[in-house]
């Protein structure tokens, strides 16, 4: 009921906001702009010092077990929905790489899987969805999540669910595996609003054109191949 409340509140100012200039997808473009500025304020202010101590703080190949460990987790989400889009050889390999890692990696932190072969084909609901026929929607930005769409905030419950680090208790340990997956996530990209600031004019269309083509060529790429593989470009 709160999802379709939210849809039908973005599509009544989608309506309101488009003008002759607007982007097709970007009907929301004055909020977008203003979360987007609210977003890297909070990023410089906050996020990025954490990720840079957690860095320094942290040899490379902690970090590199640190990220093979939640990429570990990830797989067996993707595998659930590597099976809802039909996509057999993609979700027998998630399975295979979350059982051998698990087991074999120490619990994912060491990717055995890869060594052997086996690749990772990585997947949210929010492709799913697109896999099943539904549009994009506008393109949103949200609060410190960053660049969306309508469907792929859509899919954050159900994705959220699919975490497994979600279910884990007691909750501060769930917070403490959130907070540890955001430092090692935001680590390995220091200094990328940097680049980003320095390559477009424009870094809110650079980040949105970017995020946007990204996501289409997935979904596409969902549609038309038989492995449900993403390239690393686009991850």
């Amino acid at each position: 009921m709160l999802l379709a409340l939210t849809a039908g509140l973005l599509l009544a100012l989608a309506g309101c906001a488009t003008g002759p200039g607007a982007h097709p997808q970007d009907p929301l473009e004055p909020y977008n702009r203003a979360m987007s500025e609210f977003n890297d304020g909070v990023d410089t202010i906050l996020l990025t010092p954490a990720a840079t101590l957690y860095k320094e703080a942290l040899p490379r190949p902690v970090r590199t077990g640190v990220g093979n460990f939640f990429a570990n987790l990830a797989d067996l989400w993707s595998f659930v929905n590597n099976v809802l889009q039909g996509q057999g050889r993609a979700a027998a390999d998630s399975l295979a790489r979350f059982g051998i890692n698990s087991f074999i990696g120490i619990g994912g932190v060491f990717d055995v899987a890869s060594e052997a072969g086996i690749e990772r084909h990585k997947q949210d609901f929010g492709l799913t969805l697109a896999r099943w026929g539904i549009p994009s929607g506008p393109y949103l930005v949200l609060p410190l999540l960053g660049p969306s769409t309508l469907r792929d905030t859509a899919a954050l419950p159900a994705d959220t669910w699919g975490d497994l680090a979600w279910h884990a208790r007691p909750v501060r340990t769930r917070n403490g595996l959130y907070v540890l997956r955001f430092a090692d996530r935001r680590a390995a990209f220091l200094g990328a609003t940097a680049v980003r600031d320095a390559a477009a004019l424009d870094p809110y269309t650079f980040t949105r054109d970017l995020y946007l083509g990204a996501r289409e060529r997935q979904s596409g790429r969902n549609a038309a191949d038989s492995d449900g593989r993403l390239p690393e470009e686009d991850e």
